[in-house]
């Protein structure tokens, strides 16, 4: 199995270096800027006709007469191919949109995270601590672990606080065998525990920005009051976005520590397919949805268990796994948010919402990975007793 894995590594350039960065990163969003709008022009004009709409090729060639006119001669103080992989990303941007896996291209700016790709010819020294990229002199920097597999392309970065990241991107060849070790699990995410086990482990929620709030509310209060353009504005937007840094990081590490040692300690995850676009649109939930981070949680399971042999599986988010007693499929139809415990009118035991969910979603995933075995042609003289775990499984879920 082939998989792609970025090693990000903290960059110290000089002044000169900077200067050069800020061209670089300044040059390539004006390259984008560009021809995104050059895309929108053209598709109003040419709406309706056989050809509607600008490709990779064409921009490619647009930008090259660009680089001939006398005012844009300072794009060739930029590494070409920084400045072809933004019309990449630009085309990336429009598959991306029109396969409805994302909004509409937005036109970049420079208040936020900028970046540039070097696709190829740049050299890594661990040893001496230096980045080398086109048009640069070799970069301080910190490769504070070692670096797997083949060196495919690096990502330079800064971040709205003011530092300075390398993404390396590495092809690896890893020998991934079905994991045999472990038990099996159901994951019900919530914003009061963030996850509940089907084994009964709570994991508290967080909540990193709701507990750095009145901090970043009175940054930002201040930040108002600046003049803008000012040299004080400036001061008070790095302090909110050191800010907003330090929540992000401390979520990450939350989120992988937490996934990690799930996907060590199990050979199948079920959760719940949900749906967080949908539940920021409620303006009761959306910092809590927010703050929570679920879709990156699941996002970080999905592919740790794909690396490491582990069967993950979502069940439908119509499933009604609150609603639902895991001991006698009776539903509970009058459940509300507010109740954490109920009574089951069919079998009368006290059920817990979360740990109840939890179950439920074990069960359901279970008995989808084996309708999917059986499914399957017999291959060796065991497919009677997976037989019978369908019939048991679906006799509880009914």
């Amino acid at each position: 199995m082939v998989i792609n894995k970025a090693y990000s590594f903290r960059l110290y350039p000089n002044e000169t270096q900077k200067a050069l960065l800020a061209r670089h990163f300044g040059s390539c969003r004006f390259v984008y800027n560009a021809f995104l709008r050059a895309r929108i022009d053209f598709y109003a004009a040419n709406k309706g006709t056989e050809k509607q709409g600008l490709t990779y090729t064409d921009t490619s060639q647009m930008m090259t007469d660009m680089k001939r006119q006398p005012e844009r001669e300072w794009l060739k103080d930029v590494n070409s191919q920084s400045l072809q992989q933004s019309l990449r990303r630009l085309d990336v941007a429009y598959h991306n949109f029109f396969n409805k896996r994302a909004h509409f291209p937005k036109f970049k700016t420079k208040h936020g995270k900028q970046s540039f790709a070097v696709p190829q010819h740049f050299e890594v020294d661990v040893e001496q601590g230096l980045l080398g990229i086109p048009k640069f002199t070799p970069i301080k920097t910190v490769f504070h672990r070692p670096i797997e597999g083949k060196m495919k392309s690096v990502n330079v970065s800064k971040t709205p606080s003011g530092k300075y990241f390398a993404s390396i991107l590495c092809e690896i060849e890893k020998e991934v065998k079905q994991k045999q070790t472990g038990g099996e699990i159901g994951i019900d995410l919530g914003l009061k525990s963030f996850a509940v086990t089907s084994e009964g482990v709570e994991v508290p929620a967080p909540k990193f920005l709701r507990t750095s709030q009145d901090k970043l509310t009175r940054l930002q209060r201040l930040l108002s009051h600046k003049v803008k353009g000012s040299s004080n504005r400036n001061k008070a937007r790095a302090k909110v976005a050191r800010i907003h840094e330090k929540i992000t990081n401390q979520r990450n590490d939350f989120l992988h520590k937490l996934s990690h040692r799930l996907v060590s300690e199990n050979q199948a995850i079920y959760a719940e397919d949900l749906n967080v676009r949908g539940m920021t649109a409620n303006h009761h939930l959306a910092k809590s949805v927010s703050d929570a981070g679920w879709a990156e949680f699941i996002r970080q399971i999905k592919y740790k268990s794909e690396w490491n042999g582990v069967h993950f599986g979502q069940i439908d988010r119509f499933f009604p796994s609150s609603k639902r007693c895991h001991a006698c499929g009776w539903i509970n139809q009058s459940l509300t948010l507010a109740d954490r415990e109920w009574t089951c009118q069919g079998c009368g035991q006290v059920v817990d919402r979360d740990l109840n969910a939890a179950q439920n979603i074990l069960q359901f995933g279970q008995l989808s990975m084996v309708r999917r075995d059986t499914s399957k042609p017999p291959k060796r003289p065991g497919r009677p007793r997976a037989v019978r775990r369908v019939a048991e499984l679906g006799s509880r879920l009914l």
